[in-house]
């Protein structure tokens, strides 16, 4: 195990800071070898709150991955979510020296690299450069334009931007843990990478993961990303809706939620009362099971209405033919799906990681719960654009290419040749006259 490679993907949640540790097994599917999970009790709808607490579970979450899977852990790769998250589109342009040459890859990665240099708002740190379409000598539309001859080289970039201070706050926590953040990576990208097909990124799909604090939206079409956004309501508002609302402890609503919590009031049986425990020798209270649905879908709703418009501000609405997928805690909730499926028009299906994953003893990470996480781990093995690893194999191969060229060519040192040949002989001519 210690020549294979293993990747920690590490979700720092709201309700939750989990762990766990991959390996590509034969098959190239991820092997989950350990799992760890923690209540997370630092961090409010994606941000740092307290530094103790988070460390704490952190280190709580990671070692129970580590005795599992009974390797020591060193570096993770981090997810980043939170309503400070902003997303834009920006052009950029390059001239190169001559129009004769093909384009490379190093002509797309400086271009790349230009756009991290854009001036954004203080503050704000840019976490990832995402190239859509490119266009060669004012030709547009073209998704890889490596290998095609042009002078102008220019492309859409969606621009993720994060917090600084945010950011500073998650590798501190990650730091004082004794860890190092090998990268950081938008959550609701790392879940694309383990919900999503490339067949449902070709056809257009919006993926919407429904956390304790936030919602994240990531909208792809023709297999690139187009939109992301973060909305700054999850499964805990609802929680919080249903302590307010039906006037218990805030652990009652949680187990109400998640086990009698319907998304749509309708299906609701009217007659269906559930005895909660009374306080200090106070006596059971009845909640109605109906009420409790018209609550938690007012609030589904709202949070349906914003996810919505920003599929709408895309401007893909009525490309997404792939639909919605859900993922996240939030995508269990009973009869979510449907309500999607009637508020947006859009077909919406339950999203588990389970398109990259091999045999594991762990069945828990098959739940949605558990999508980023898997998806940061598929993230140390693959790229978020599929562009990348082809750009990747492509310079990995360069070199022997590049050395098959020169045996193929042996009349340009023959002179050399001639004289090793002259050499060998006089040395064997010396040797055999020692030998009389």
């Amino acid at each position: 195990m210690e020549t294979e490679k293993l990747v920690v993907g590490l979700d720092i949640g709201t309700t939750k800071i989990c762990a766990i540790i991959g390996r590509k097994n034969e098959f190239g599917k991820l092997e989950v070898l350990g799992m760890g999970k923690a209540v997370s009790d630092g961090v409010i709808r994606g941000i740092v709150t307290n530094i103790d607490k988070t460390v704490n579970a952190i280190q709580k979450a990671v070692n129970e991955a580590a005795d599992m899977a009974e390797v020591d852990i060193r570096e993770v790769i981090v997810g980043i979510a939170g309503q400070h998250i902003r997303s834009s589109v920006h052009h950029g342009v390059i001239i190169r020296n001559t129009k004769d040459d093909e384009i490379t890859i190093e002509d797309v990665r400086r271009l790349s690299n230009d756009m991290e240099n854009i001036v954004v708002p203080p503050g704000n740190t840019i976490i990832h450069v995402m190239p859509q379409d490119y266009t060669v000598d004012y030709e547009d539309g073209i998704k890889d334009p490596v290998g095609m001859s042009g002078a102008r080289l220019e492309a859409d970039f969606h621009i993720i931007t994060a917090q600084t201070t945010a950011i500073n706050n998650i590798n501190r926590c990650v730091k004082r843990a004794e860890l190092q953040s090998q990268d950081l990576i938008l959550e609701p990208l790392a879940s694309s990478l383990s919900v999503l097909s490339d067949l449902d990124k070709e056809a257009g799909v919006c993926l919407v993961d429904i956390g304790g604090g936030t919602t994240d939206i990531a909208i792809f079409y023709d297999n690139i990303i187009r939109h992301t956004a973060v909305i700054p309501f999850g499964g805990n508002i609802i929680t919080s809706d249903i302590k307010e609302g039906c006037m218990v402890m805030q652990n009652q609503a949680e187990l109400l939620k998640t086990k009698f919590g319907r998304a749509i009031s309708e299906d609701a049986n009217p007659n269906e009362i559930v005895s909660i425990p009374g306080l200090r020798n106070r006596p059971p209270k009845e909640i109605s099971i109906k009420n409790l649905a018209h609550v938690i879908e007012a609030r589904m709703e709202e949070i349906i209405e914003m996810v919505q418009s920003e599929i709408v501000a895309s401007g893909l609405y009525k490309k997404l033919a792939g639909g919605i997928v859900l993922t996240g805690g939030g995508s269990q909730l009973q009869g979510v799906g449907q309500l999607f499926e009637y508020m947006t028009g859009l077909d919406t299906r339950i999203g588990y990681p389970n398109e990259h994953l091999g045999k594991s003893k762990i069945e828990e990470v098959k739940s949605p719960m558990f999508a980023t996480t898997v998806g940061l781990v598929l993230a140390g093995f693959k790229a978020l654009d599929d562009r990348e690893d082809f750009y990747r194999q492509r310079q990995v191969q360069a070199p022997n290419t590049r050395q098959d060229k020169k045996v193929e060519m042996p009349g340009k040192d023959i002179f050399g040749s001639i004289r090793r040949r002259l050499k060998d002989f006089i040395t064997d001519d010396i040797g055999d006259e020692g030998n009389y």
